[in-house]
């Protein structure tokens, strides 16, 4: 497998058998598995896809992604339930990322998630904008 090939989020394994099967509507089984899908789809610039996975109560209205930023690499930190058989989770990342101007970005987050209707979703990050 290529380096292009490798799915975004880390896993080291092939993007069609990691994160593009939830890009095209499979379920997340864990809030980590949603948590990496969501890396890939800021890294692959798919906006209806975080919008879909975002809890209604704090989703925004529209998405308007950085085109200027490169994810380089995601790391996950923590995480705390959000497995298959939970409703709530959070997850504990750092996502980094560099500018147009090559300036290196790192978006730290706690996120909390939650189940509904079998599907996990993106509630809120806790900590706010990227970092230098």
């Amino acid at each position: 497998m290529s380096v292009d090939d490798r799915c975004p989020c880390g896993s080291r394994r092939g993007y069609g058998e990691c994160c593009e099967p939830f890009h095209l509507g499979a379920a997340a089984p864990t809030a980590e598995a949603l948590m990496r899908s969501r890396y890939s789809a800021f890294a692959r610039g798919l906006a209806p896809y975080l919008l879909r996975t975002w809890h209604p109560s704090t989703r925004p209205a529209r998405l308007d992604l950085d085109a200027g930023l490169t994810w380089r690499a995601l790391q996950i930190v923590d995480t705390v339930s959000g497995g298959p058989d939970d409703d709530t989770g959070v997850v504990e990342f750092r996502a980094i990322a560099r500018s147009a101007e090559g300036e290196r970005q790192v978006q730290h987050e706690r996120s909390t998630f939650t189940r509904v209707d079998g599907h996990w979703l993106y509630v809120d990050g806790g900590t706010g904008p990227l970092v230098r």
